[in-house]
């Protein structure tokens, strides 16, 4: 990881206070747009988002990521309201905080269970992933990509450097002052725009 665990940790609350503000105002018809996740629409999204912060915060982590524990997430809200589900976002962003505060950098470092890498790396996917997701909301809605931070897109290409290298990709991330960090991100994430990198266009980390 290239951030400090308050860095990481920090990051992660503040998504989520900004994902609440991003999913809050949405109206019915924009939580059924469909969005550029396969077969999800931006409310599904935001449902996956939450859930996934709702039962790590719960302590519900068999199966967390997988096919079957995402669908779970998003049928137990299908039918909440863009409010309800901004609610239940900061809920889960306090949560979130008080787990947070129990970690110290001996158990940041540890190993997370069933998760294949330390609790760190473990929070710091979470952040990248509320992130991501914010952006593939409004994507589907037509709006320009919010970036965040600088901590938010290092975050992101961190997470995503590692993964390649559990693939054997031999490229270069680039760095967060890039112009092309947000495509690279969304290229290795299998958003499109791989072509523009060449030859050393990163592989899909979802394949």
């Amino acid at each position: 990881m290239t951030l400090s665990r308050s860095e990481i940790s920090d990051g992660l609350v503040e998504e989520l206070r900004a994902f609440e503000q991003l999913i809050r105002p949405l109206s019915q018809a924009e939580l059924d747009s469909p969005s550029r996740c396969a077969g999800w629409t931006v409310g599904d999204v935001a449902r996956h988002v939450i859930g996934s912060m709702a039962d790590v915060t719960a302590g519900r982590l068999d199966g967390l990521g997988s096919p079957e524990a995402t669908a779970r997430e998003v049928a137990e809200r299908s039918d909440r309201t863009a409010a309800q589900l901004a609610d239940e976002c900061s809920d889960v962003a306090t949560a979130a905080v008080a787990l947070l505060q129990v970690f110290d950098d001996s158990s940041w470092n540890a190993h997370a269970g069933s998760y294949d890498g330390t609790i760190g790396q473990g929070v710091e996917t979470l952040w990248y992933d509320t992130w991501l997701h914010g952006d593939d909301i409004r994507n589907a809605l037509g709006r320009p990509s919010e970036l965040g931070s600088t901590a938010a897109l290092e975050c992101a290409l961190a997470h995503v450097g590692l993964a390649l290298s559990k693939r054997d990709w031999t490229g270069n991330v680039p760095t967060s002052t890039d112009p092309r960090a947000l495509a690279f991100v969304l290229a290795a994430t299998g958003r499109g725009g791989a072509e523009a990198f060449g030859p050393n266009a990163p592989n899909d980390i979802y394949a």
